[in-house]
């Protein structure tokens, strides 16, 4: 027994050590280029392959980083992680380009300290992600001369989290979820000028910016059922994460090519490793799913998120708007059952997701769409390979904007174990 619990340990140590190196492959929209980049609501890869539905119903084979309340499922121990690929088709009309990247996605723990009753989660996940590279070229004004701007930036805000979910009453589960919000934005912009012959003039300049994030956040969530037949529930969430002014410094320089990340090299130095902070508006959270016990489950889950609020680091508001999410949800199992088929003892999912992203450009509201197709198939008696695929489109070629036809693919597995947390009874 002490043997595999090393064993267990060793495994999520390794990947805890990983997970910083594989964040920065990651690869999120252009539009991450605005605000504090692109946020997750979709949870993990089971909430991904059913529209992000978290909120109001979880299963006991996998964590739940969504609503807390809803560990109550987690009966045995569970550690989960997951790989990730995006593809970007990025188009303005008249061009485009094709962007991809990965990396691991999250660890998540759930750990049954009282099975049924108190479930405690641990874990590392990716609160929002940056991950842009633009060039921008204009005319100046009154001069023969084309401006060239290469624009680009990476990075974003990890959770490290501890989180637990309690039965309160009959049904009746609460939960809560705290952070230890991390991470850094590196944001470039290199200018460089050309004359009329496409002779460089001067030489290339660069604004180097670094948002290192250091800061704590809470999650609240609750969920009920109502029993409304002999197999079948109806189950009802909510959930709240406070984030207010998130505290951390920022270095700003403007300096020639190469050098502006240098603290000590020649140029203007805006800001030095200032501390402060920006402004996150909290994050509302409700969903209402349908459950036939071991058979399938539908739901609708929305949340809420007034980006108007945002402010960035020097407490300027910039031009976003409220941020709207809707998911409906389909999860399937044909016959739980089976011993000798692990195909037909799997979880096929599938949802519609919708996303009224907070980037207000040229008058146009950027929204996203897509379509989630997912899956959870058994690869011994307790533990799952879990997938999800994305195909979805945001934002749009008009108004000299740009339109994203995407595919997002994830893969990982649930090692589950039910000898954790129960007395043997037999040597």
């Amino acid at each position: 027994m002490l043997s595999k619990i090393k064993l267990h340990l060793l495994g999520v140590c390794c990947t805890f050590i990983l997970f910083s190196e594989a964040q920065a492959q990651s690869s999120a929209s252009t539009y991450s280029a605005l605000g504090i980049g692109e946020f997750n609501y979709s949870g993990l890869t089971q909430n991904q392959g059913m529209g992000g539905l978290g909120i109001s119903f979880g299963t006991g084979w996998n964590a739940n980083v969504v609503n807390p309340a809803l560990q109550t499922r987690n009966t045995i121990f569970n550690f989960q992680t997951s790989l990730n690929y995006r593809r970007i088709n990025a188009s303005n009309g008249s061009q485009s380009s094709d962007v991809d990247g990965g990396g691991l996605s999250y660890i998540a723990l759930s750990l049954p300290f009282k099975p049924g009753k108190l479930t405690m989660g641990m874990g590392l996940n990716q609160v929002t992600s940056v991950n842009y590279d633009l060039q921008i070229s204009s005319m100046v004004n009154n001069a023969e001369i084309e401006a060239v701007n290469n624009i680009n930036g990476d990075g974003g805000i990890s959770e490290a989290y501890i989180s637990a979910g309690y039965l309160l009453a009959k049904n009746l589960s609460i939960g809560v979820h705290g952070s230890y919000l991390f991470g850094s934005t590196i944001r470039k912009n290199q200018l460089t000028l050309f004359n009329e012959n496409g002779t460089q003039v001067g030489s290339t300049s660069e604004y180097y910016e670094r948002l290192t994030i250091s800061d704590v956040a809470l999650k609240f969530g609750t969920q009920y059922y109502f029993p409304v037949g002999e197999k079948s529930n109806l189950h009802v969430g909510a959930i709240y994460q406070g984030l207010g002014d998130v505290n951390g410094n920022a270095f700003a320089k403007l300096a020639a090519f190469g050098e502006a990340s240098d603290p000590d090299s020649e140029g203007d130095l805006i800001l030095d490793n200032e501390k402060g902070s920006i402004y996150i508006p909290s994050r509302y959270g409700f969903g209402v799913s349908y459950e036939r016990a071991n058979k399938y489950v539908i739901g609708l889950e929305g949340q809420y998120q007034n980006f108007s609020d945002f402010r960035n680091f020097l407490g300027d508001p910039l031009e976003l708007r409220e941020a709207i999410k809707l998911g409906l949800g389909f999860q399937i199992v044909p016959d739980f059952m089976s011993v000798d088929n692990n195909l037909k003892r799997g979880t096929y999912r599938v949802g519609l997701e919708f996303l009224q992203t907070p980037y207000y450009i040229n008058q146009t509201t950027i929204n996203d769409l897509g379509i989630n197709f997912g899956a959870s198939i058994p690869v011994n008696q307790l533990s799952l390979m879990n997938l999800a695929v994305k195909v979805g489109q945001r934002g749009t070629t008009s108004a000299g904007l740009i339109r994203e036809n995407y595919v997002n693919f994830t893969l990982g597995f649930s090692l589950n174990d039910n000898t954790w947390f129960y007395k043997r009874v037999f040597e």
